[in-house]
């Protein structure tokens, strides 16, 4: 599996974007995917599970600003992320859990100014 991270670019806080992390050959099979987040000086953190039940999970500061979603037929996980700070400015990362098997997408710079 390949996942392709792509969405991010500057935004004024207060702003929106939407990422997108396109799987291929196919988004069947994966279990679980997400999306992390890794600031300048900082440890990799979560952003948000989905799995193929469509039961999400959200870090703490992004509840209630960012929702995960996939789209099967799309081969495409989102994530929609609205109400953006300052704090949200990172390489976004996105990955897929297959039994036994994590798969990570390349980074997608999120950059959010003031």
């Amino acid at each position: 599996v390949q996942l392709q991270a792509s969405g991010g670019g500057l935004v004024q806080a207060g702003g929106s974007l939407r990422l997108a992390c396109a799987a291929s050959p196919s988004i069947f099979g994966i279990q679980v995917m997400g999306w992390y987040r890794q600031a300048p000086g900082k440890q990799r953190e979560l952003v948000a599970l989905i799995t193929t039940g469509g039961n999400t999970n959200y870090g703490d500061s992004v509840k209630g600003r960012f929702t995960i979603s996939r789209d099967n037929g799309a081969n495409t996980m989102y994530l929609q992320m609205n109400s953006l700070k300052p704090e949200d400015t990172a390489v976004y990362f996105c990955n897929g859990w297959i039994t036994g098997r994590l798969y990570w997408g390349q980074g997608t710079l999120v950059t959010v100014s003031s």
